[in-house]
């Protein structure tokens, strides 16, 4: 599309919906606008794509969670408009960065919803025939705002402004049927625009609405709000991500919605099989879904309750079919967070379906009982036991394949956490490290960096062949080269300061080292150690033991689930510490402690392009990969973490002498830990009880929390000194690792200093990232999972 036709095209629809023009429009309406032309120029490939995606072989990805962040900018980018729109406006006296006021569509919460865009667009830009599957919830996840140093949630209304990137489809709404009641389904359509190519794929995001939203005679009578009670109750299901279930209620409300979008997806891919062959005999000849993590688990027996119940299969090629047709990604090690419900509470929600889940029970012990396994193994394995649904069991039990998501993260999976699995099903076991997608995390987000790498490569093959970028590796010696590229990386630390100022009201230098931690706040992540690594370099400073210390920025971004009191209590901590070190004239021009508010994928991409240094720092064997260290590598930062998820594979390929390892490895913890006593450390180490002490001596305000209850400074330090009634003390052993951590903190701050050599481990940190694009992982699921073409 030509400038002419786009500028004349947008007039004409500003004009039509606002009776505004491009120089007095809001940027909502520019917005809503520019969507619209763009959506009727591609509608045409956008229906040819989804028919010859159901004509051939073709994969479904049901997830929870599809993070896609703000579409417009990637849109354009991927249609190669971008400039071209820019410069329409312009001419206007406007700019693309005007939109940046539009909110990100936060349907996840983190690596989970994020890997799942990535996936979509990739499979888009290389013609795959892949499309999505998941909620379309009113609220997405939450706002986060830090009040008194506490973090408060507000409820996300996305789509106040419109969602112009969607179509409703009212004529493929279906019924879900519970227990108690019965739910509409109405799909909404995003196009998922593949870049350089005519293929369009599709992510369907479902909205709970009710079947009757009105019950007139109720309201005639006087009884108002039953009037609406079905139309509530309904809505609910698709209201919120991820309700807090620390109570029946939202049990209740999250198994709904699992079993909602999984029940609404499948009876719209068999009906549009059914449509196009006529059958479902070849059902799993011509599709392949895959289930990322447990939470669409529940499509396994409602796939068995609809071919039985619906289309009249008996019960074995029911079973065959289903057990062809899926694929599971795990995305955790650790068995406590391996999803099971009550086999009393899915019987009570979806009383058929339940039913179907004892059935492939039997059909499991069946199998079992053939294979002469031991009943103890069987009774361990079995999909249904202890009274719970155990989903991980019936996902690897009724599928063709099972993969993790990093080396590492399948080696544990193969050795620990499903090794009885494993030992049965060993072919059904892949590894699929993930990857992320260089279009939005490189070519959208780092403008500056991007036109240097097409420079020096001659092209931008890049942006669809990420290997390319290894060709960059001869100019790590040539100091014109990494001159250019430190200015690069100052300039985004200009505008993330700038953006920090105008977002949060926080000043930052950014001739600072910035040392970025932003991630999901989960214990597990360990953003507790990184805060405390924090206070004892300030007293280390503070009584000389430290010196020469670069001044150095450290930023979190973080949300904690709102139930998560624990994780709230460090949220707390870490503004504790930032007051402690900014009122204290010894460390208040070397230390700046900053928790940025509502950490999203917007803000992650000012945030990822900034950095020089990347915290990665989970407990060696609890993060299943990360894809945030690899957007910080592609963005050319050093990584400093430990040897966990893709951390173990970044450092394979960029070289260890280009990162900054620390702390102990999994190997090491297994036999750490059964005799590990963190009191013995700590007391044997004055500067480690010193940091610790301040959780308890009154130093800090944690808002009077009483000091047994989780939330309050005093229970942190309780759960690291005696554990607590599920976990053994210094679970994830911030306090074995302190000491490795802060040395190795220390070393990377010292580096820093010689400006060339530091930008020289930056460098090859980008140049190594081409196994990291989600471009090959994809690739990898297409040829050797899915078999599609």
């Amino acid at each position: 599309m030509d400038k002419a036709l786009f500028s004349k095209m947008l007039d004409i629809d500003l004009n039509s919906k606002f009776g505004a023009t491009v120089n007095n429009a809001t940027p909502v309406q520019l917005h809503e606008s520019i969507s619209s032309v763009i959506m009727t120029q591609i509608a045409d490939n956008w229906n040819k794509s989804t028919q010859i995606h159901l004509s051939k072989r073709h994969a479904c990805y049901l997830s929870m969670e599809f993070l896609m962040g703000r579409a417009v900018y990637n849109n354009l980018l991927c249609l190669g408009l971008k400039d071209t729109v820019d410069e329409v406006l312009k001419n206007y006296g406007r700019s693309l960065s005007e939109l940046e006021e539009i909110e990100d569509a936060a349907l996840g919460n983190g690596g989970l919803g994020r890997l799942a865009a990535c996936f979509l667009d990739s499979a888009a830009a290389h013609d795959l025939p892949l499309d999505g599957y998941g909620i379309r919830y009113k609220y997405g996840l939450f706002k986060q705002t830090i009040e008194n140093g506490f973090q408060r949630e507000y409820a996300d209304n996305w789509q106040k402004f419109g969602d112009p990137w969607s179509k409703r489809c009212d004529s493929d709404a279906v019924e879900v049927v519970y227990g108690d009641e019965t739910v509409k389904a109405v799909p909404y359509d995003m196009p998922i625009i593949g870049y350089g190519t005519d293929n369009i794929g599709n992510l369907r995001l479902w909205q709970a609405e009710a079947v009757d939203d009105f019950d007139f005679m109720s309201f005639n009578d006087g009884k108002y709000d039953d009037s609406v009670k079905a139309k509530n109750s309904a809505e609910n299901i698709s209201k919120v991500l991820y309700p807090n279930d620390n109570f029946e209620e939202g049990k209740i409300l999250r198994l709904k919605q699992e079993y909602f979008f999984s029940s609404a997806s499948l009876t719209d891919i068999l009906k549009k099989h059914i449509e196009r062959f006529g059958t479902l005999d070849n059902l799993a000849d011509m599709v392949t879904i895959q289930l990322n993590d447990t939470h669409p688990v529940i499509s396994i027996p409602e796939l068995m309750r609809q071919l039985i119940d619906i289309h009249g299969m008996d019960f074995d090629k029911a079973f065959a079919i289903t057990q062809k047709v899926f694929n599971y990604t795990n995305h955790t090690i650790m068995q406590e967070a391996l999803e099971k419900w009550s086999c009393e509470l899915v019987e009570k929600i979806i009383p058929r379906v339940y039913a179907f889940v004892l059935m492939i029970n039997e059909r499991f012990i069946k199998d079992m009982y053939e294979l002469k396994k031991d009943k103890k193994l069987i009774a361990k394995m079995s999909p249904v036991g202890d009274g719970m649904v155990r989903m991980a069991n019936m996902a690897v039990y009724v599928s063709s394949y099972t993969n993790g998501v990093a080396a590492i993260h399948t080696e544990i999976l193969k050795a620990e956490t499903l090794k009885d699995w494993y030992e049965i099903y060993p072919d059904r076991f892949q590894n699929k490290t993930n990857g992320i997608t260089q279009r939005r995390w490189l070519a959208l987000c780092n403008a500056e960096l991007s036109a240097l790498i097409t420079r020096l490569l001659g092209n931008n093959d890049w942006v669809k062949n990420l290997d390319e970028l290894a060709k960059l590796k001869k100019y790590a010696d040539d100091e014109n080269v990494l001159r250019e590229f430190i200015a690069i990386k100052n300039k985004k630390k200009h505008e993330l300061a700038a953006f920090v100022k105008a977002h949060d009201g926080v000043e930052i230098n950014p001739d600072t080292v910035f040392d970025i931690q932003i991630k999901r706040l989960h214990e597990y992540k360990r953003q507790f150690l990184n805060a405390l690594s924090i206070l004892y370099i300030y007293y280390g400073i503070k009584d000389g033991s430290i010196t020469d210390f670069t001044p150095t920025t450290y930023i979190f971004g973080a949300k904690s689930a709102p139930g998560y009191r624990r994780a709230k209590a460090i949220i707390k901590l870490i503004g504790e510490i930032a007051k402690l070190v900014e009122s204290d004239p010894d460390t208040k021009d070397l230390i700046k402690v900053v928790f940025v508010q509502n950490y999203n994928v917007s803000y992650a991409e000012k945030l990822v392009t900034a950095a020089d240094i990347s915290e990665q720092i989970s407990t060696a064997g609890t993060e299943a990969s990360g894809t945030g260290n690899m957007k910080f590598m592609l963005n050319g930062t050093v990584t400093l973490g430990t040897f966990d998820g893709a951390n173990v594979e970044i450092v394979e390929e960029a070289g260890d002498e280009n990162n900054y390892i620390f702390g102990a490895r999994v190997e090491d913890l297994e036999k750490i830990m059964p005799e590990y006593d963190p009191r013995e450390v700590a007391f044997a180490d004055e500067k480690i009880m010193r940091v610790l002490n301040k959780l308890i001596d009154g130093t800090f305000d944690d808002g009077g929390v009483a000091s047994n209850e989780e939330g309050s400074f005093k229970e942190l330090y309780k759960s690291l000194m005696d554990g607590a009634s599920w976990h053994v003390p210094d679970h994830y052993y911030l306090i074995g690792d302190l000491n490795s951590y802060v040395e190795t903190k220390l070393q990377v701050n010292r580096d820093y200093k010689n400006e060339i050599a530091f930008a020289k481990k930056c460098w090859l940190n980008m140049c190594s990232a081409g196994k990291f694009s989600s471009d090959r992982t994809i690739k990898d699921y297409a040829q050797n999972i899915w078999k599609i073409n």
